[in-house]
Order: structure tokens, then C-alpha cells, then sequence
């Protein structure tokens, strides 16, 4: 595959000759509706670029600790819907931006899990993210994401949750 994880964001700050590394476009998988918006943007972006999408499932803890059993069977059946809804979501990425997403699925809190990926994995380079439409609020992780903007390590996107896959497609 080559040297895709070199970090370098620009195909001119590398000397000619040198593969130029390849731009990742990270979405939070969740349960919203503005997932479409922004994976499908992702994966436009990632075609049209050369790049890839990376995907990011966070576990939330299980919250039900009164007997262990029923809180280690409740944590695995969360793994279990991440990991089913990871190959779904993987295989539209695969149709709409023609390669395999990276998969990063954590457990914790989604915000924190989120920070510390943006922190330590160097190869992603631009955080997509999806406003909720109908909404005075961008939803709890984008105002999370936005109250932290001077500290990101990587640009952000946000792709309003209202548009249509044909405005998408026009601005991708």
C-alpha cells in the first residue's frame, strides 16, 4: 500500500517523486439522522481526493451495575450492534468513496473517545461532522467538538443536516 500514514498533509510540501499521503475523513457513527449527511460528504471528499474515510463507533458504558453478569452481557451486546452497524456503514463507504474505511471502535464516552482519537492518531486529517437539522443546536456532540475548536489537532467540517444528497454531491 505504500507510505500512507506518513502524516504529511500536502502533496506540495514533499519532495517530487514521493507518494503524497493519502487525506483521512473521520465520522462519528451514531444513531442520528445526521450521519448521512456527513459520511456521505466524507466519502465524496475522500473519492474525489484520493483519500479514505476512517469511522469512529464509541461503546457507551453499560450503566446497569447492580448484578455483574447482566452488565458484562448488556456490555456485549452493545459490541456486538457496534460491530453490526459498522459493517453496514462500511459497506456504503466502500460503494461511495471506493475503498475500505479504517475502524476504530473505543468504549467510553463518545466526546472522550473522540479527543483522545483526534490526540494520538496522527493519520487522520479532517474531522466530518453533521449538524441535526430542525434544530437550534448542532446536537451534543458537535457543541462539544465546537467548545473545544482552538485545541483540535485537525481542521473540522460541518455539514448541515438538512441538505440533500444532490446538494452534497454539488459542494463534495
Amino acid at each position: 500500500m505504500g507510505n500512507e500514514n506518513s502524516g504529511t498533509p500536502e502533496a506540495s510540501d514533499k519532495p517530487p517523486g514521493q507518494e503524497m499521503s493519502k487525506r483521512t475523513f473521520l465520522c462519528v457513527v451514531d444513531e442520528t439522522q445526521e450521519l448521512h449527511q456527513a459520511l456521505r460528504y466524507a466519502c465524496r471528499r475522500a473519492r474525489r481526493t484520493g483519500g479514505r474515510v476512517a469511522l469512529l463507533y464509541v461503546v457507551e458504558p453499560v450503566e446497569y451495575q447492580h448484578w455483574m453478569a447482566v452488565g458484562h452481557l448488556m456490555a456485549e451486546e452493545r459490541r456486538e450492534q457496534a460491530e453490526e452497524m459498522l459493517q453496514v456503514v462500511s459497506s456504503v463507504v466502500q460503494k461511495l468513496s471506493g475503498s475500505t474505511p479504517v475502524v476504530y471502535i473505543r468504549e467510553g464516552t463518545v466526546t472522550d473517545q473522540l479527543m483522545q482519537l483526534l490526540a494520538t492518531e496522527k493519520e487522520l486529517s479532517i474531522l466530518v461532522m453533521g449538524a441535526a437539522a430542525g434544530s437550534d443546536q448542532p446536537g451534543r456532540i458537535v457543541n462539544h467538538v465546537l467548545k473545544r475548536l482552538g485545541k483540535l489537532p485537525i481542521p473540522l467540517t460541518i455539514v448541515p443536516g438538512n441538505l440533500s444528497d444532490a446538494e452534497i454531491d454539488a459542494i463534495s
